[in-house]
């Protein structure tokens, strides 16, 4: 692969949503793009004093997964989602001299699991951690990258988007992934942003709300977050 090839794939990974990943418990009908919660986590785990953050993974935990419950027939997985149940989040990093791998390791594990579930909303079941390489010292940092440029909000007049931007914490409809409304057979999906600070399981628990009682007729309502601004 050619330099060029190599940062076009980068770029394209970047920009890629990756999969949807379930938040909170099934009944929640929440769920979030990968590239937004790998945001959240590469910033946290570079804040780790020693850590040279490599690449992240989140998928499934399939031993968990095994107990779980996965009757999601009222809820349906929307495409390319994962269907609700604990995750298992795999990350590679660099260890900087200086400190114990263990304790090193042992911070990076927590503070990637109070990122994801206490700042995010994902059922955490474990986390891998695999060092790649021992450094004398921190590579150099240029700065943080700057995150993929958002699209801009599409209009609409739909009742149900209309109740989700009332919501707190809700900056706009999307489209990123299809309409910003779905409706099929009753059921309503709606696809937004979640504004930085905010929780995205707390914002899409009240967007359901919202958009429940707005449209009454919908058999259920689910919610999808395509990224965080």
């Amino acid at each position: 692969m050619t330099t060029a090839e190599g940062w076009t794939a980068a770029v394209r990974d970047r920009l890629a949503p990756g999969r949807l990943l379930p938040l909170g418990a099934p009944e929640d009908g929440a769920w979030i793009t990968e590239r937004a919660v790998r945001t959240v986590l590469d910033g946290v785990a570079a804040a780790v004093r020693g850590v040279a953050p490599g690449e992240l993974r989140i998928g499934p935990d399939t031993e968990a997964n095994t107990e779980a419950d996965t009757d999601t027939e009222a809820l349906p997985v929307p495409p390319g989602g994962l269907p609700p149940g604990p995750l298992r989040i795999s990350a590679d990093f660099g260890a900087v001299a200086g400190r114990p791998l263990p304790e090193l390791s042992a911070e990076l594990r927590a503070a990637l699991i109070s990122a994801a579930e206490d700042a995010l909303g994902l059922v955490v079941a474990a986390v891998d951690l695999r060092v790649t390489e021992l450094l004398d010292a921190a590579p150099e940092i240029s700065g943080p990258a700057a995150p993929p440029p958002g699209r801009p909000s599409p209009a609409t007049d739909d009742p149900a988007a209309l109740a989700a931007l009332r919501v707190e914490g809700v900056a706009g409809v999307t489209d990123a992934l299809g309409p910003p409304v779905h409706r099929a057979s009753g059921r309503v999906r709606v696809e937004l942003a979640v504004t930085a600070g905010h929780r995205p399981l707390d914002v899409a628990r009240a967007v359901r709300n919202a958009v429940t009682a707005a449209t009454q007729e919908a058999t259920a309502v689910t919610v999808l977050i395509s990224e965080l601004r």
